[in-house]
């Protein structure tokens, strides 16, 4: 059988992670249930043949372009696929790849997407902000000298758990959309839990809490006393938006990819009513 490559979204609110783990439930167990119900994998089997896919995200931790591929039939689409998976994990595209591509070594550049709260720092206008919104906010031109000193090649040794391949080389930038910043770091890959714990730094400088000077202590070949670790930001706010291959183009499946919008818009929706129904509780009490 012919390897395929299938794009695959997914809402990680309610998964320990991508990757399969011992009695909890991961979006990896979704895909092979999946196509064990389908009759694509054998229900003795361990995995498809060739199987592979782009990265592990963290539980909580959203997709839009998680990869995976292995061998598998011609009649396996992605809305096939979708027939069997649970409403928050989606295929929406698929690509056919040259023999022996794999999705983990042959992906190049790898996107994930942070959506912070972080309302722009207005000087004393900040002290009328509802507290939430007082405690979160930054100034801009300091979060973006952050991102400046975090990009390019370093040694993140003290930003990761991993005790060895820490050495990156990200690019970060930071948009301002309303009262978030939208941060987006690209690398060839990353070293674990490390998007969130440059995103919880960022943060830090931006709020006043940590100076510049922390960033270049962070980068510094001597480890962080445990005091001055720097913890992972919270996972749901974060996608992994992006994951490009050489030469390998993704075509979206109408109706998976319809499917995919129905669902998702339908999240958004209840999760922008679940704010409102938030917000009069607390207005209530004022």
């Amino acid at each position: 059988m012919p390897t395929r490559a299938f794009r695959i979204a997914y809402d990680g609110t309610r998964y320990r992670g991508f990757q399969r783990q011992p009695d909890v439930a991961t979006v990896e167990d979704a895909v092979f249930d999946a196509l064990r119900d389908l009759g694509a994998l054998p229900a003795d089997a361990d995995k498809p043949d060739g199987y592979a896919a782009a990265g592990r995200t963290d539980a909580g931790v959203s997709a839009l372009a998680q990869t995976v591929a292995f061998d598998a039939p011609d009649w396996l689409t992605p809305r096939a696929l979708n027939a069997e998976l649970p409403p928050d994990v989606r295929a929406w595209a698929v690509a056919e790849p040259d023999a022996g591509f794999h999705a983990t070594h042959d992906a190049v550049r790898r996107e994930y997407t942070y959506h912070l709260y972080a309302p722009p720092n207005e000087g004393d206008s900040s002290r009328r902000r509802r507290p939430i919104a007082a405690e979160h906010a930054v100034d801009d031109d300091r979060v973006r000298v952050a991102c400046d000193r975090l990009s390019g090649p370093h040694d993140f040794h003290n930003l990761t758990p991993d005790e060895r391949n820490t050495e990156r080389s990200p690019a970060i930038e930071a948009v301002r959309d309303g009262d978030y910043l939208v941060l987006t770091v690209t690398a060839g890959g990353f070293a674990r839990e490390l998007v969130r714990r440059l995103v919880s730094l960022i943060h830090a400088v931006g709020t006043g809490d940590a100076s510049l000077e922390t960033v270049d202590r962070a980068l510094e070949p001597d480890p962080l006393p445990g005091h001055e670790g720097i913890a992972p930001a919270p996972p749901e706010p974060l996608v992994l938006t992006d994951v490009v291959y050489p030469d390998l183009s993704f075509e979206a499946d109408p109706e998976a990819a319809a499917s995919a919008r129905a669902v998702f818009d339908a999240r958004a929706v209840d999760r922008r009513t679940g704010a409102r129904v938030a917000r009069r509780i607390v207005d209530g009490m004022r």
